[in-house]
């Protein structure tokens, strides 16, 4: 760990061979297990990732967008290599800005990943508030998010053209709707990771607001803006937290309001503030030694967690059906699996 003084004299902390697993949220990989878990879908992945040409994708990027560097766009091209540096890449992505009006960024790419942000992003945020959003974008790269990210946008061009194909529509919808549940996660994962960079949660909520709708920070109440999240997150009538449900269940992103109070509370966290202070965990130590039950067990403490907190009725049902469910298969583990401490399976895995 470093700490970067800029000539602003702010001075931000730098991760020194930082694992993405350090801040991961465990939703992210809760739904990461899951899609390992979808028969067939390593088969699809592999398959549709030998159907598109790389190489194409990035030059039709560099023939219709323009290319951040010092002689363009170069207070961009400082957050990209600070970003970079910040989370301690071995190589700085490559960025670019394409003309569009909806304010959008993302990271694709399967060999050599890069960044693009949409005019309507970069005209609309101040320089902090951008800075969070391309180390959210770095971040994805460092988790390796813009390889799946990648197969997905694919998956949905290809879905376009199988459409009269009922049996190979239906199993190629199977796959989407588990990469869609693990991407709108693993936003969650980038959101931490642009905090990282910046180091400032008032300029990540600038961010959220923005994309939420707001123009200027003058016509929003704060504490009315996260009251809203208060407000989604303690619905008291069953019929509301289905219709939550259903309206996720095809987007890519989660709602802005929601994510806004989720980095809001990650920032105030002991978590975020070990790895400020260095305590965090290094590729160097990161073994592949983590297994799909490990992932499930760790996000099933943060749900658990999270649902006893909740007042949504739907959550309150999912808790109880989850303590049954883990209460009974930690038995029937500990039974046949050969093991003695009964009670820790019967706790769950926790």
């Amino acid at each position: 760990m470093s700490e970067d003084v800029e000539s602003t004299g702010t001075t931000r902390v730098r991760f020194r061979g930082i694992s993405p697993r350090a801040y991961e949220h465990p939703a992210d990989r809760a739904a990461m297990a899951a899609l390992r878990a979808v028969p067939g879908v390593a088969s699809v992945l592999k398959a549709v990732a030998g159907m598109w040409n790389e190489r194409a994708e990035r030059l039709f990027t560099l023939a219709s967008t323009i290319r951040v560097g010092q002689k363009q766009y170069p207070k961009l091209n400082r957050l990209r290599v600070d970003c970079a540096e910040t989370l301690d890449l071995d190589t700085v992505p490559d960025l670019y800005v394409a003309r569009h009006p909806v304010a959008n960024a993302y990271a694709i790419g399967i060999d050599k990943p890069f960044i693009v942000l949409t005019t309507g992003i970069v005209e609309a945020l101040d320089n902090e508030s951008l800075r969070v959003v391309v180390g959210h974008e770095v971040g994805h790269i460092l988790s390796g998010h813009s390889v799946l990210r990648t197969l997905l946008m694919r998956l949905l061009r290809l879905q376009a053209n199988v459409q009269w194909m009922a049996l190979g529509a239906l199993g190629l919808r199977a796959v989407i709707a588990a990469l869609m549940e693990w991407y709108r996660k693993a936003e969650l994962t980038g959101d931490r990771a642009g905090l990282l960079c910046s180091q400032d949660p008032a300029a990540a909520l600038r961010a959220h607001v923005y994309l939420a709708g707001g123009t200027s920070m003058d016509d929003i109440d704060i504490p009315e803006f996260m009251a809203q999240a208060k407000e989604y997150e303690e619905v008291d009538d069953i019929r509301d937290s289905i219709l939550k449900l259903m309206t996720v269940e095809t987007m890519s992103h989660p709602f802005s309001v929601v994510r806004a109070a989720q980095l809001q509370r990650w920032a105030a966290s002991e978590e975020y503030r070990a790895i400020l202070a260095g305590d965090y965990l290094r590729r160097e130590d990161d073994q592949p030694t983590s297994t799909m039950m490990d992932d499930v067990r760790a996000a099933g403490q943060s749900y658990k967690e999270s649902w006893s907190s909740s007042t949504d009725p739907l959550a309150k049902v999912l808790s109880d059906v989850g303590e049954a469910v883990s209460g009974a298969a930690g038995r029937v583990f500990n039974r046949f699996g050969g093991r003695g401490d009964t009670q820790d399976g019967a706790d769950g895995g926790q």
